[in-house]
């Protein structure tokens, strides 16, 4: 590794630990400050809080790196990634950000199920909150191993170096600056991510000798790579839009429009959010497009490694930041590699240790707890979950990294439907909410790990329908008329009409 990229990698780490210090002053007074940020944060943070929480290391890696190998056809995954999150910016965040506040002030998913549905049972915040820790404590550890793995494959360290220099300085600004850390962190990253991503192909583009002749080297490679249908099916597009479906449920995403400070917020964040997805998503398709004809023209070589391999084509967005730019502005670029990684693990990171403060913690084990020490067991809890994570990566197994990239259609399917009929369909019972959330992640594991025919359609489709059909079908079942649920409903219409 190149000093000049070791002097920006190391800048942007010290910038990270910064906002740590920073926030530690503003997350200090009690576990609410802690976990959501005071409800206080502003549109601009929500929305690349969100969007960098969302894409991980899969943004400047996998998906230029399917882009290369296959060609547009690539795209219907952004198509159906892009719709769903504006969707959910349009549907769910405004009503879930009035009712989570009209609901007991619940600032974690599970406790907003059990107050929304009046369970006294319990149940839901239970089968949730285990949920979202199994399935959190991977998907953590699974950021961790991509961490480790970046340092070893980018920048020459072995992995245990990396592994542990990404999860010290996550673990850090998590710790000191909660909530307000994560998000102000995500900012800064989604703001270098948006930048790289847009710098990378424009200068690439330019070099090739502009767009006409960019889009002719690759037509002279093969039709097939501007063809958006070429190489895929009717099941396959449709699996691919369906990733788009798992917006609905995704807790460390929801819980960004659950912490803005105003429900009128939400109209601005979702203009900046969605701009900033169409602008990342389009240039980490553009990345892996303008690669084709980049290496074909310059550098014919290296295309017949990267043809090779989709591992190497991945490493596409690596090789446009050495070949094109001084070292200090590709240690730049790199970092936002590292910066979508780290994104992504702080926000799990910060949900998990949530669920197990206020979810489990507070509610069966120390019910009258101060604010001081929930605000301690939550820092605690950050220990334990980063813990847990981190020995889960020190000898990474197919079997967890399997689960985890399984994890998006796991909580789509088991929060999305409930999400959503749990704001639109007031008869919707805590019953229904119950075998719903059961039903759908149920559906989904089977899917990936039993032997079917029908393994071609993406898991979340059929466990998101079987999750819908059944919160529908129990809740008609069980239903009884409530009083306080129609007056919260009325509520949340009457602000949102505001809205």
């Amino acid at each position: 590794m190149d000093i000049y990229e070791i002097i920006s990698i190391g800048f942007y780490l010290a910038l990270m630990i910064g906002i740590g210090v920073y926030s530690f002053k503003k997350s200090n007074s009690n576990s609410d400050e802690f976990l959501i940020g005071g409800r206080k944060m502003g549109a601009a943070v929500t929305a690349l809080s969100a969007g960098a929480a969302d894409m991980s290391g899969w943004l400047l890696m996998g998906l230029p790196g399917a882009m290369y190998m296959t060609g547009l056809s690539a795209s219907w995954i952004a198509i159906g990634l892009t719709f769903g999150a504006y969707v959910n910016y349009l549907i769910v965040a405004p009503r879930l950000r009035v009712y989570t506040e009209i609901a007991g002030n619940s600032i974690t998913l599970p406790v907003f199920f059990e107050n929304r549905f009046k369970d006294k049972t319990h149940l839901l915040k239970i089968v949730s909150s285990l949920l979202i820790l199994i399935f959190f404590t991977l998907y953590t550890s699974s950021g961790m191993v991509a961490g480790g793995k970046l340092f070893e494959s980018a920048f020459g360290l072995n992995y245990m170096t990396g592994l542990l220099l990404t999860s010290f300085v996550v673990v850090v600004y998590t710790f000191l600056g909660g909530f307000l850390a994560v998000s102000l962190t995500d900012f800064v990253q989604g703001t270098i991510m948006v930048l790289a991503l847009v710098i990378v192909p424009i200068v690439a583009i330019i070099e090739i000798g502009g767009v006409g002749e960019t889009f002719n080297i690759i037509q002279s490679k093969g039709p097939n790579y501007l063809d958006l249908f070429t190489g895929t099916t009717t099941v396959g597009i449709f699996s691919l839009l369906a990733w788009g479906l798992g917006y609905f449920g995704q807790p460390h995403i929801l819980v960004r429009f659950m912490a803005i400070g105003q429900v009128s917020e939400l109209r601005k964040a979702r203009k900046i959010g969605i701009t900033w997805m169409i602008f990342t998503v389009g240039g980490a398709l553009l990345v892996g497009l303008v690669g084709i004809a980049y290496l074909l023209k310059f550098d014919p070589q290296s295309m017949a490694v990267f043809d090779m391999s989709k591992t190497e084509s991945e490493t596409i967005f690596i090789y446009f930041s050495r070949i094109l730019f001084h070292p200090l502005i590709a240690g730049f670029l790199m970092s936002a590699i590292l910066a979508a990684v780290m994104s992504t693990i702080s926000s799990q990171l910060l949900v998990t240790s949530s669920s197990l403060t206020e979810d489990i913690y507070k509610a069966f084990l120390h019910k009258k707890a101060t604010p001081k020490e929930l605000l301690v067991a939550s820092r605690i809890s950050v220990l334990v979950v980063a813990v847990i994570s981190l020995l889960l990566s020190l000898t990474p197994k197919d079997s967890i990294l399997n689960l985890v990239g399984n994890a998006w259609a796991g909580f789509g399917a088991a929060f999305g439907p409930l999400i959503l009929l749990s704001l639109l369909w007031k008869k919707t019972t805590w019953q229904g909410a119950l075998v719903g959330m059961i039903v759908g992640a149920a559906v989904v594991l089977t899917w990936v790990y039993i032997e079917h025919p029908f393994k071609e359609w993406y898991e979340i489709i059929p466990g998101f329908i079987s999750s819908f059909l059944s919160i529908i079908l129990v809740s008609y079942l069980t239903k009884k008329y409530d009083n306080q649920v129609d007056n919260e409903f009325t509520q949340v219409n009457e602000i949102i009409k505001k809205y």
